[in-house]
């Protein structure tokens, strides 16, 4: 009986530390809050910005409020934008406006476009929970803050 425990032991060892138990891994999740708060206020102090901040931990700046329609999650949205990291590094950008569901874009954008007019302008300064989170999406690292300069053109 003791040899046959201990040899289901050690299979159950060896199957629990398979590399091909047929499972994929889930990617860990990590809270960066604190790190990205730090972070964009550190770069809003630097760089002599002053932002609202949202309960969700979003900062935003409004440069032109503009006067026309303010989007919904069901608006479709046209913008021109410039995306960095706080470091200058532009990871996307377009100059000659694109047009997004907003529903369908990053909860950064779902959450702060809503603060723009038809016609106005700003800065989004958006925490990994409301970006990317945890998860490396092309060149931007997991973790990262993102800053968006956009133009709102119009709301369809």
């Amino acid at each position: 009986m003791k040899k046959l425990l201990a040899a289901f032991s050690i299979l159950a060892f060896f199957i629990s530390c398979s590399s091909d138990s047929g499972l994929e891994r889930i990617p860990e999740k990590i809270d960066y809050s604190v790190e990205n708060e730090k972070e964009i206020t550190d770069y809003l102090t630097k760089n002599n910005l002053t932002a609202q901040k949202t309960s969700t931990g979003l900062h935003y700046i409004l440069t032109e409020e503009g006067t026309g329609k303010q989007p919904t999650l069901q608006s479709n949205v046209t913008v021109t934008y410039k995306g960095t990291l706080t470091n200058g590094t532009v990871f996307d950008q377009n100059a000659s406006g694109a047009t997004f569901p907003l529903n369908k874009l990053i909860l950064g954008w779902q959450q702060g476009l809503p603060f723009f007019k038809e016609g106005g302008n700003g800065i989004l300064f958006v925490p990994a929970h409301l970006g990317y989170g945890s998860s490396k999406v092309q060149n931007i690292p997991g973790g990262s803050v993102l800053i968006f300069e956009i133009k709102l053109v119009s709301v369809n």
